[in-house]
């Protein structure tokens, strides 16, 4: 089983929110096939581009149940992985 890295865009106020630890799930479209365990690099990206600002994360618990989801998309749990950088 190999891990995968997803670099994923995230607008300011949430990206915010996971710095402080309020928020910890995205809702994504299920195109990169997420599995628990894959790392996940949220950077930061407004209006004018990418900040610089990222955080590095692990997913925890994925989702997957169109009872729950909307059609090809995911609700999943992350926990920040400081250990592996973050600029913020």
């Amino acid at each position: 089983m190999s891990i995968r890295v997803h670099n994923l865009k995230i607008k300011p106020e949430y990206f915010k929110d996971i710095v402080l630890g309020v928020k910890k799930f995205e809702v994504r479209k299920n195109d990169r096939n997420f599995k628990v365990n894959d790392l996940i690099v949220l950077e930061e990206f407004d209006s004018k581009g990418y900040t610089g600002k990222y955080i590095n994360a692990e997913i925890t618990y994925v989702l997957d149940n169109p009872e729950y989801c909307k059609n090809g998309y995911v609700v999943f749990g992350f926990k920040k992985r400081l250990d592996r950088g973050a600029v913020l």
